[in-house]
């Protein structure tokens, strides 16, 4: 399980706690974040980087692959690290990220989503890890032990490293000045999908067209009144239905 921004690995206490009878549940706290080691340069958060990572923690477990789960940027991650690394991955579960084909055609081509990714252009500019705090970027927790969490865990993390994901990583153009997304290859294993349509950064529309990009069976639930955060605006679904999903692909690991 691989969180996004700004989070951390409490982001999937709900679903760890409902997939752990069943399953050995791995929620890791990405580079920069918490308790994970946080290197200076904006070179040390590239995706190659970040897909190695989470192949090292399941080799680290002495596994051949696992099923890949992520969010927001754990999303991007989760999809190259399928990409790249299709044997290492025996099933996906993306939750409010689209297809990397997807989000690429949206920012070329759709004015709204254009507008909702400018935070991630202030994102890139050089100082702007000067003008957020720990506090700000747990704003978003709606419960209050939780955000307490948050705001402990983000006082550890390094809130210029949580930013290189975006210089480092983001298309820095949009509209007709987008460069061309790279041809990717294929996914290759069963895919499912969360998106809560009440998501403020990424757009729905960026969903259509997924099949085209997938070899397999893709499930795709999509969660009106829910927002970015969808797996704990709607822990109990994404939780039960992850749980369903899975048990009907998967071995349970005893």
């Amino acid at each position: 399980m691989i969180h996004g921004f700004p989070d951390f690995w409490y982001s999937w206490r709900d679903q760890m706690q409902a997939l752990s009878k069943d399953y050995q549940v791995v929620a890791i706290d990405q580079r920069g974040y918490n308790l994970s080691d946080k290197p200076k340069g904006v070179e040390n958060y590239d995706m190659r980087l970040l897909v190695g990572d989470v192949a090292a923690v399941v080799k680290h477990l002495k596994r051949d692959k696992a099923i890949i789960v992520g969010h927001d940027w754990g999303g991007i991650v989760a999809w190259t690290f399928a990409m790249m690394l299709p044997d290492m991955t025996e099933k996906l579960v993306i939750l409010n990220l689209p297809h990397p084909r997807g989000l690429n055609r949206e920012l070329a081509n759709n004015p709204q989503q254009q507008k909702n990714s400018q935070y991630a252009r202030n994102f890139q500019q050089p100082d702007a890890h000067t003008k957020i705090t720990a506090a700000g970027l747990a704003g978003w927790v709606k419960d209050p032990e939780a955000k307490k969490k948050y705001i402990e865990a983000f006082s550890r993390s390094d809130i210029e490293a949580m930013l290189n994901y975006y210089k480092r990583n983001y298309p820095r153009a949009a509209g007709a000045d987008a460069p061309a997304p790279p041809e990717l290859p294929k996914v290759k294993m069963p895919v499912l999908m969360f998106h809560g349509l009440a998501d403020q950064a990424l757009n729905a529309e960026g969903l259509s067209g997924t099949w085209n990009w997938l070899e397999k069976d893709l499930t795709l639930v999509t969660v009106p009144g829910a927002g970015h955060f969808v797996q704990q605006d709607a822990a109990d679904m994404v939780s039960s239905t992850m749980k369903w999903w899975l048990s009907m692909r998967s071995p349970k690991v005893q």
